[in-house]
């Protein structure tokens, strides 16, 4: 039966019932709800008919775009074949052991080993679990502190929330849980003053070994870190950074833990991030670009030191009801295929992204844009009050949120992170929509100017 609500109709059962995630619960009571119908490729559609280019990939994971009849037959015959199994008490399915298996080819070096979940934020609440296990195992119980960084965006969940650097995360439990603690993020633009980018990697980098011996390293468990720091506003860090990241944590022993939860499937120019940036981390967690979204499904990928500790220990009491599902790991294979079949971690390292940041470069020279970062099919503009002296805008002002909704009213879909404007587009994203984006950009970007009287 066709249903024949309208816009207002949804939009009124929306404020009655449904909680939004990371919302103002009075904007959706104000009936301002965006009711998504339809997508296809990079392009969205309303419940009125109209066409938005989604610069953000749903959340950072529509990877291979919408509407991909091979992802909708693999749910199809998965489902039809067996719709759920779990892997619980020596049980799997041919769809997790096979997605395991390919994942093992993927992953950097001696990442062999990979637990399912159904989040990123269950990733990353895993792996506090994972890694406090394997110290204890290893004879060293008191090693369970993980260091994150400011600006960091790790889930929401309890633990994974303590990872994030965000403050209004914290505020809402009104901080973290024990044994969690941060250090600097290492945005250049922001925080480098008169350094150069090589100098301000390796002092930011150099904060994790300060932070190490005032905890005690007998007593810091691991290093969480995205190798670019997505929700937080797209900071990509100097290239000194990670190596000498990697270093500090192999002097004192602490577990490198990779969020590639934004950074995986191609989003950087290679599969994973680490693998940009050279690191090979010992633990990794992954979710968004796994399954493109379709599905839910995320991994924590593990190497064979942390893997033979951990399955020395007898049960492991821990899991999750949907852990491989089978439907998901299936799209989640069909997935991949298309990735690899269409050379789209090639097309963002050599055509896509740089096309993208070229593009993107040229709005620089706006009045209220300071920096533009990010690399392969990330990206963020700056907005500053002052190019001269690098002068934020303040919360209150919220010209990131002015700008973004200046975005939506020319249907383009961005994200607006503190005052910057960010942008995570699908991989299958052409140069002619990449120049509409860039265009439509523009023009909220002069409204910005406007509105904040930056002539």
């Amino acid at each position: 039966m066709l249903d024949t609500r309208t816009t207002d109709d949804w939009q009124a059962l929306d404020g009655a019932h449904h909680v939004h995630s990371f919302t103002d619960p009075a904007l959706i009571a104000s009936g301002k709800t965006r009711v998504v119908v339809r997508g296809e490729g990079c392009q969205i559609w309303d419940s009125d008919g109209r066409r938005f280019l989604d610069g953000m990939a749903g959340l950072w994971c529509v990877n291979v775009g919408y509407g991909r009849q091979e992802l909708i037959d693999a749910v199809t015959r998965q489902m039809a074949e067996l719709p759920f199994y779990s892997n619980h008490f020596q049980s799997t399915t041919p769809a997790m052991t096979a997605l395991a298996h390919r994942l093992s080819t993927l992953t950097p070096e001696g990442l062999d080993h990979f637990l399912f979940t159904s989040s990123g934020s269950e990733a990353n609440d895993t792996v506090v679990r994972m890694v406090r296990y394997f110290w204890k195992l290893q004879g060293a119980p008191r090693k369970r502190i993980f260091i994150s960084r400011t600006m960091a965006y790790h889930g929401s969940t309890l633990a994974a929330a303590s990872l994030c650097g965000l403050p209004h995360m914290h505020a809402m439990d009104g901080g973290t849980l024990p044994d969690f603690a941060h250090i600097v993020h290492p945005h250049w633009y922001g925080l480098g003053g008169t350094l150069g980018k090589d100098e301000f990697g390796l002092q930011a980098a150099q904060a994790l070994e300060q932070r190490i011996l005032e905890l005690g390293p007998e007593n810091v468990a691991a290093f969480i870190g995205e190798p670019v720091q997505g929700a937080g506003g797209v900071i990509d860090p100097p290239s000194t950074y990670w190596p000498e990241i990697q270093r500090i944590c192999r002097k004192y022993d602490v577990l490198l833990v990779a969020d590639e939860v934004i950074c995986g499937f191609g989003r950087t120019g290679s599969w994973f991030g680490a693998q940009t940036f050279g690191i090979t981390p010992d633990v990794m967690t992954m979710a968004k670009g796994l399954s493109s979204g379709y599905l839910p499904i995320a991994a924590v990928a593990m190497n064979r030191r942390v893997f033979e500790t951990i399955s020395g220990g007898g049960h492991l009491a821990h899991g999750y009801t949907y852990s491989g599902h089978p439907v998901a790991s299936a799209v989640a294979l069909a997935n991949i295929d298309i990735i690899a079949r269409e050379g789209l971690v090639d097309r963002v390292r050599e055509d896509i992204g740089p096309y993208l940041h070229e593009t993107l470069a040229r709005l620089t020279d706006s009045p209220i844009v300071g920096e533009k970062r990010g690399i392969g099919a990330l990206a963020a503009l700056q907005l500053i009050k002052n190019k001269a002296t690098r002068e934020p805008f303040t919360v209150e002002e919220g010209a990131g949120i002015f700008c973004r909704e200046a975005c939506y009213a020319r249907g383009l879909i961005v994200r607006a992170v503190g005052q910057s404007i960010v942008l995570s587009p699908s991989l299958v994203i052409t140069h002619a929509e990449i120049d509409e984006l860039a265009e439509k950009l523009a023009d909220a970007l002069e409204e910005t100017v406007r509105h904040f009287r930056l002539l």
